[in-house]
């Protein structure tokens, strides 16, 4: 038998059945001994328009049953070199979005002493500020790939400056990024000012709006981040409402003319070899999923980065 975690296998028990964690995966208490875990955000407390991502953790581990170990495309075998588990979900309080980002704060703090590379199943994106002040704690500040339909840069919403379109403001006043690795994917729709997006350009971030890159591969784009980030500990925040709605329905704050899955796994699939020091996938809302096939791409996604981590240098 392999000394690492394995995800329970369909053969070994039905889709339908076995324990409701990512991939089905052995649950632990915490990282310890742990080289990657999962862990969920229930949160949607920073949210300004339709509610629900604190039930995407529960519904992506729910999608998560029909993933397999080995990926066919890329060749990675990430259960075979790594000791990986499902840690639960962050205790926040869900009656208070301040307190919550401390708590997010501590608890990352947590993992990274004990070594693990986190995987956050969320939750609306306010968690991933808190969230890289625990990076920035471990790591220094460090390269960012964000790929979102919006920039989530605003100075304050309704006067409030912790949501959901906020993340990577208070991130950048935090010191938490390295400005001139930084790119943020996928940006569009309608907005108030040319700021909207011109703000992170200021910060010499590089912003690549949808429109520049439909009916294309982003594997060339890949190159760039790759050559860009180079051997600097870099973080993934992926926000499910970056793809087409047509593809993902189920999220909070829907725009038109978005990337396709093929696409997204392009993103992910093209940071093979850089220094991930953590990742998530956020905006999964469950009640405007019927399907399920949000959450499905959203498991799909998040396995996608586990499998970056046995190329990491």
């Amino acid at each position: 038998m392999s000394q690492y975690n394995q995800p329970l296998g369909g053969n070994d028990m039905p889709r339908f059945g076995g324990p409701a964690t990512m991939m089905r995966l052995p649950a632990h208490d915490d990282a310890r001994g742990l080289d990657a875990c999962f862990v969920g955000i229930p949160m949607d407390i920073g949210t300004s328009n339709r509610p629900g991502t604190r039930m995407g953790p529960r519904q992506i581990r729910d999608e998560s049953r029909m993933l397999r170990p080995y990926n066919m495309a890329t060749g990675a075998a990430p259960f075979d070199s790594l000791q990986v588990a499902d840690i639960g979900d962050v205790p926040i309080n869900t009656f208070d979005l301040k307190k919550s980002v401390d708590i997010i704060t501590d608890h990352y703090a947590g993992i990274l002493s004990h070594g693990a590379v986190p995987l956050t199943l969320g939750g609306d994106h306010t968690l991933t500020w808190p969230i890289l002040r625990a990076m920035r704690d471990r790591h220094g500040p460090v390269a960012l790939v964000h790929v979102d339909a919006h920039a989530d840069i605003n100075e304050h919403m309704f006067g409030e400056t912790v949501a959901h379109g906020c993340p990577f403001r208070r991130a950048w006043e935090d010191g938490c990024l390295l400005n001139d690795k930084v790119f943020q994917i996928g940006l569009r729709g309608t907005g108030y000012s040319p700021d909207d997006f011109d703000w992170g350009r200021q910060q010499g971030w590089t912003v690549v709006q949808a429109e520049e890159i439909w009916y294309t591969s982003l594997k060339p784009l890949m190159e760039k981040v790759r050559a860009t980030v180079g051997d600097a500990p870099v973080y993934l925040s992926f926000d499910i409402d970056s793809l087409d709605p047509a593809f993902a329905p189920g999220t909070g704050t829907v725009e038109p003319g978005g990337l396709s899955t093929w696409q997204a796994l392009e993103i992910v699939r093209g940071m093979t070899g850089l220094n991930l020091v953590g990742g998530d996938l956020v905006e999964v809302s469950p009640p405007y999923d019927p399907s399920g096939n949000t959450a499905l791409i959203g498991a799909n996604l998040l396995y996608e980065m586990l499998c970056l981590l046995p190329a990491r240098p």
